[in-house]
Parts: C-alpha cells; structure tokens; sequence
C-alpha cells in the first residue's frame, strides 16, 4: 500500500468515512465502494486489525482447509481497495457534528468532512502485563478460544480469568483439550450462577483458586506457567501446551465517548442495524456493545452499516435539493 501514508491525494470532504480497517470497516468499504460512494478508511495501526495477527483460523466459511488470518486479511483489503476506497494512516482523535455534517479530526491537523461515518476501530483484549506473554502471542498465548481451541487436541490448556467469557471458553476448550485449567486470582468466580455450576460440575475443568500467574514460560511456544499460590505463598510452575486469557476487552472509544452512548464498559450502543445516537453515525464490529466478537459478526456488522449509511446519504442529499 505505497499511498498508506500519502495524504497528497486525501479529499476535504468524503461521502462516507470509516474509521478502522479490520474486517468490519473493509466489508463496510467493499459495500460502499461497490456502491459508487466516495469512501475513505481510516487506520491508525494496519489494514486487518486483529485478523492479520492471527496464525491460522478454521471457522470461516468458504475455507474448508482454514486459511492463515494475514491471508483473509489481505484479500478484504485487495477486495476493498478495487472498488476504489482509499485507505489511509490516521489517528483519530476527536468528531464533531454540524448541520449534520461530521468532522472527523485526525492528528497531524488533518482535518476530514463526510456525511456519513461508521465507527470500526475495534477493541483490544487485556493483557496481563507478565513476561513472555507478548512473546508467545500466536504460539500459545489466545485470547479466543473459538478460534484457536482445535489446535489443543488431547493437551493440557489454562484459562485466565473468573468472569463468564472465561467459563465459557474454559468449557468450549474441554471440546477438545484433555485438561483445562481455570486460573483465578480470587476464591469465588464473578461468572453467573448457572453458569459456575455448568463449570464446577465439568471433569475436564480444574479450578486454580487464589492464584496469580507470574510469567509464561517457553523456547518456541508456551511450555508451562509460573504460578503464585496466595494462600501457600509459594510458588510453582504448571505444564500446559496453551493459556487463553479472559480478563476484559479494551474498547477503543475515546474519541467518541462525549458524543455517542456508551455501556458500562465503554463500547457504543447501537440498535440491531448499527445505528447510534446520532442521526448518519454508524458502529460496527468489535467496538459495538454485543455478546459475540467473531470476524463473522463484523463482516456482518459492517455491511450493514454501508447499507445504512447509503440510505442516510440519499435522504442528506435529497433533503440538500430540497433547501
């Protein structure tokens, strides 16, 4: 992408712009750009978001043998840029709405008009912050079971965490792992109720309590853990083969947060199409409030958020002829 960082060719104003170039914001590129609308993208880190980082997944449709995720990202992006939506480097930082126009303030003092705009800057998983954690990233450090459980067939896994995302994955896991380790800081879980009892009645879970994970440990990819025993004030090292960590998600929206509604835990409500508080802002991806974060949800997520937006231009047009 030799004009990434080319704003010589960047227009003042835009019919649609997308802030995120992960699989929601280029399947809301593709949708638009196949539809004729001036649409620019804007991504602050590179095209693929968490997509391209990730070594192999299986459970696209269309790929019966998997495909790598720098591959699938690589072609929403070439699929992307041949409907003609520029994609450029940028970092937002704030957005501002006038006589319904949106200004979108990048750093640089770049600033962008567009009638339409459609949040996809996605959300980061936490991390725990230990070493060898961002060593082994893709080499038996997860943050998705759903994506990456099939490869522990017959092996040992740990789950990070107490909250009902670590339940559910640590019960996912059992699909395929022979042991899943349930790795928790605190002597009780904050998961539902139903859900402790589906997983505390689960043979193939072994819950870890009061302990605190102090390093993961490896040549080439995760071996074992070190772990810190609260209670005994020991420590010790635990063999696993992977470690899936579910402590929180870090919503990307910052810049938005005095315009647009937020949950609790700060990603952005939107009704079942994508649509904000405000009147031509769109949210789509892992940065919308919902249960389920999967490149199929995003895909999803984004091209309804073009389709959206396309009415929202007609109707701002229409309204414009008719001043």
């Amino acid at each position: 992408m030799e004009d990434f960082f080319n704003y010589e060719d960047l227009y003042k104003e835009y019919e649609v712009v997308i802030i995120g170039a992960g699989p929601a914001g280029l399947t809301a590129g593709i949708y638009a750009g196949r539809d004729n609308i001036r649409t620019l993208i804007v991504e602050k880190n590179f095209p693929g978001g968490q997509t391209a980082i990730t070594d192999y997944i299986e459970n696209y449709p269309g790929f019966p043998d998997g495909i790598r995720g720098s591959e699938l990202a690589d072609l929403m992006l070439k699929q992307a840029l041949k409907f003609n939506v520029q994609i450029k480097y940028g970092i937002c930082k704030r957005v501002e709405v006038e006589n319904n126009y949106k200004y979108i303030f990048l750093e640089n003092n770049i600033k962008i008009k567009t009638k339409a705009l459609i949040i996809a800057s996605g959300a980061s998983p936490k991390h725990l912050g230990i070493p060898g954690e961002n060593n082994f990233i893709g080499r038996g450090v997860s943050f998705c079971a759903t994506c990456d459980g099939a490869f522990y067939k017959n092996k040992a896994v740990a789950v990070i965490g107490g909250g009902d995302s670590a339940l559910q994955e640590g019960i996912y896991l059992t699909r395929f792992a022979s042991k899943v380790y349930v790795i928790h800081r605190r002597n009780s879980l904050r998961a539902s109720k139903g859900l402790q009892d589906k997983a505390l009645n689960n043979p193939k879970l072994e819950f870890l309590w009061n302990s605190e994970v102090k390093k993961i440990n490896g040549e080439t990819k995760v071996e074992s853990l070190t772990l810190f025993d609260k209670n005994k004030k020991v420590e010790y090292n635990l063999k696993i083969d992977g470690v899936f960590i579910y402590i929180g998600w870090i919503a990307e929206t910052e810049p938005y947060r005095d315009l647009l509604t937020v949950d609790e835990f700060g990603f952005i409500e939107a009704d079942e199409n994508t649509k904000t508080n405000i009147d031509g802002i769109y949210v789509a991806g892992d940065i919308r409030s919902k249960v389920f974060r999967q490149i199929v949800t995003a895909i999803a997520d984004g091209a309804s958020a073009a389709k959206m937006a396309e009415h929202y231009i007609d109707d701002f047009l229409l309204k414009e002829v008719e001043k």
